[in-house]
């Protein structure tokens, strides 16, 4: 693999506290230098690895919920060293799945590295192409209503490949709202609900997707963590306090829509903690076989 170009970085590299050993395909000596190590991609000759990407507060919440403040960036102080991180996981990512409510909540968004982190957009880039991707990650939305802003930024990207997930009904609203500029790339995946493992299965087959990046919401991280469709966590771990109180919007946490049950309990095991200033960076591998709704 050719070595890209070197990223620029956050204004330091991540301080490493903890990092297991890994086999597969490693990262570039230009990024290990800022990241402190490695992030290897295991084999995903059947089936896409997926992971997922939070920032949540020190009491525990993931959004103020609060009109122009409902996403991560006021959760960990637009840290750069978070902005970084989320560039690097959207430029190994084939695909990125967000909830409706996170269209919804961010309608300027762009799901890209480039986006989050620009000053590291071309070394991004030429990552991607090195690793045999596509230019930019496909945008996934799942919606079971088809309930999607169709003034959103990212439907008048012509450089972006966009997929909505979404029901049989989410199918019909969709066409009643767009009509002519319906995305292209509308996936039925369930009659009701939505089926992410064979929404997994799909990409994987239909478009090629072998590393799949969840961006939230928190719903959707439950749905993922119910279906089992889920490998690793990448989570940080913010100095903010986000609070909530009773005359005001819920403040959701890491997962919602989903009760699990204590016995056997849902576990994680912790592969890599970095460090920089007060924020922590955890990556975690999943055990979802063993999820149970209580």
């Amino acid at each position: 693999m050719t070595e890209p170009t070197a990223p620029h970085g956050p204004g330091a590299p991540f301080e490493v506290l903890l990092d297991g050993a890994d086999a597969g395909q490693g990262l570039p000596e230009v990024f290990r230098a800022v990241y402190g190590g490695d992030w290897v991609l295991p084999d995903t000759t059947g089936a896409p690895y997926r992971y997922s990407n939070f920032v949540m507060s020190h009491d525990g919440r993931v959004s103020f919920n609060v009109p122009g403040h409902e996403g991560g960036g006021d959760v960990s102080g637009f840290d750069p060293h978070d902005q970084w991180l989320m560039g690097l996981l959207r430029a190994r990512a084939d695909a990125v799945t967000v909830g409706a409510n996170t269209l919804r909540s961010e309608p300027d968004h762009l799901w890209t590295p480039g986006f989050i982190f620009p000053r590291d957009g071309d070394a991004f880039a030429e990552l991607r192409a090195a690793e045999g991707r596509r230019p930019s990650p496909l945008q996934v939305f799942l919606t079971r209503s088809g309930d999607l802003p169709a003034s959103a930024a990212v439907f008048a990207e012509d450089d972006l490949e966009v997929v909505v997930a979404t029901t049989e009904r989410g199918r019909v609203r969709l066409e009643e709202r767009f009509g002519s500029a319906l995305p292209a790339g509308v996936l039925v995946a369930g009659e009701q609900d939505l089926d992410i493992a064979a929404l997994h299965q799909r990409l994987h087959a239909e478009h090629g997707v072998r590393t799949v990046l969840c961006e939230g919401g928190p719903r959707v991280y439950g749905a993922l963590v119910a279906a089992g469709e889920l490998d690793e966590e990448f989570l940080t771990l913010s100095p903010v306090l986000v609070g909530g109180s009773d005359d005001a919007a819920h403040r959701p946490g890491l997962i919602e829509g989903l009760a699990l049950s204590p016995t056997p309990s849902t576990r994680t095991a912790l592969r890599s903690v970095r460090r920089a200033g007060d924020h922590l960076f955890l990556r975690s591998a999943y055990d979802t076989d063993r999820a149970q709704a209580g």
